[in-house]
């Protein structure tokens, strides 16, 4: 490979033409993602744009070897096993994108980091969706996709006994207290704000649709336009994320992507909805009947089904992410599927046959959706691939359904249970998996070893 040869497939032309269309943007955000999700990278100016996408930007190999506190991961082996070194990481096509509303007017271009000799860092969470997408490729199938995202607008500062609070309407300083799902009126408050970031998703390229209040004080859902590729539907959730934290702070509120900041109140997923098309562009999911269910969908999901306990670390990647999982609290963690029912696992929506598909919703929106996306895509392939029967669908309560698949039932069991995982190991590739189980691993340790509030409040004063 040459110098100035991008193995993203990067163009020096798409950033000369960019400066030239947006002669006022003074800097740019260049941002890749580790495995937890969070945004990696630097600021620089203007005048070094165009030498990134002529021969990259060296970074270091620990940027993807960092816990949730950006702290050194030794056990990835990303650090002193490589002496820290540099490798490059190169501007992802078409992701180059004002930033608006910042002053002065930044833009960002997402980066994905590969080796020096052009082939791809394999702890990089684009590059473990990307090896899932080309597995598929060669089978004649070509996923699309959109992931759900659920938040909380909270305030800045937290009540007399720490707990936080919904942020008051920025419109006009109103407070709420009330669940007020699916109110509209409770919308109206925040709309400067929502402006804001559609404005901003618009500007990025993301096609953000519609706005829900959801099922607690100061939650809210932003749905997204359905891709055909699903590495830009992982692309369009984590700019979305970024936008909304964003404009949340410059209106003075904080945007929260905890999976669950109130033990009173549902928690927030991170749904994602997937079909499958072949060579044709078919949606092989597509029953020829109503009700007669096709045998490809069915794998799939029983691939999923099967799965789905060694693989819920990345559902599930936090300390946090596990109080989400309540009964009747809208996070199934049950292994089921079932039609219009918002109670299963794996869910397939009512509407038009066409468009059908998986809509699977253990995944929280604290994980990272790039491997998240890896795993599911890896539990569909083994289910076409064994012919695997997902059992019976599910109709009524799905959360008291017993299930033959073991789930975890706490964040612990799940770092043993993905650390002894095949299927895990080769779905999110071994590098990945082997810097995916050290990250976690450290930080239960981190959590496990700190005394909390909760230890003083029960503890204290009664042993």
């Amino acid at each position: 490979m040459t110098e100035n040869t991008s193995p993203s497939g990067s163009t020096l032309a798409e950033a000369e033409s960019f400066l030239a269309a947006h002669p006022g943007i003074e800097a740019f955000d260049i941002v890749l993602h580790d495995s937890n999700g969070i945004g990696r990278g630097k600021i620089i100016r203007r005048h070094e744009l165009l030498s990134i996408y002529k021969g990259g930007r060296h970074m270091p190999i620990s940027i993807l070897g960092l816990d949730i506190c950006g702290e050194d991961v030794h056990e990835t082996g990303l650090i002193w096993d490589q002496g820290d070194a540099d490798r490059r990481a190169w501007p992802i096509p078409g992701s180059l994108v004002p930033l608006v509303g910042t002053v002065p007017p930044r833009g960002e271009v997402l980066m994905s980091l590969y080796n020096l000799d052009g082939s791809p860092m394999t702890s990089d969470p684009r590059h473990a969706l990307q090896r899932q997408v080309d597995a598929l490729a060669a089978e004649g199938l070509y996923p699309s996709a959109a992931f759900e995202l659920e938040f909380f607008l909270l305030a800045n500062e937290r009540d007399a006994k720490g707990k936080m609070i919904p942020a008051r309407d920025v419109l006009d300083g109103r407070s709420n207290f009330k669940t007020d799902v699916y109110s509209v009126d409770q919308l109206h408050g925040m709309l400067p704000l929502f402006n804001d970031i559609y404005a901003g998703a618009a500007a990025a390229g993301i096609k953000a649709e519609t706005l829900i209040s959801e099922f607690a004080p100061g939650q809210y859902e932003l749905t997204l336009h359905y891709r055909k590729d699903v590495m830009q539907a992982a692309d369009d959730l984590m700019r979305l994320k970024r936008l909304v934290r964003m404009h949340a702070r410059l209106h003075g509120v904080t945007a929260c992507f905890m999976a669950k900041p109130n033990e009173n109140y549902a928690g927030s997923g991170m749904h994602f909805h997937v079909s499958m098309l072949n060579d044709a562009g078919k949606n092989v999911f597509v029953e020829a009947l109503e009700g007669q269910w096709n045998r490809t969908l069915l794998h799939a999901m029983g691939g999923l089904i099967q799965t789905m306990g060694e693989s819920m670390l990345v559902f599930a990647p936090h300390a946090n992410s596990w109080r989400r999982f309540a009964a009747q609290s809208y996070a199934p963690v049950s292994p089921t599927w079932g039609v219009n029912n918002r109670s299963v696992a794996l869910r397939i929506p009512a509407g038009d046959r066409s468009a059908r598909r998986i809509e699977h919703r253990p995944a929280g929106v604290d994980a990272n959706p790039y491997l998240v996306a890896a795993t599911v895509l890896a539990g569909i392939r083994h289910g076409l691939s064994h012919q695997i029967d997902p059992g019976p669908e599910v109709t009524g309560n799905g959360y008291g359904v017993v299930s033959d698949v073991v789930i975890p039932m706490d964040w612990r069991s799940a770092i043993q249970a993905a650390k002894g995982s095949a299927f895990l190991k080769a779905a999110l590739g071994e590098d990945m998996h082997r810097t995916f189980i050290a990250v976690k691993s450290a930080e239960y340790a981190r959590v496990s070893r700190t005394v909390s509030e909760v230890d003083f409040d029960l503890y204290l004063h009664t042993v």
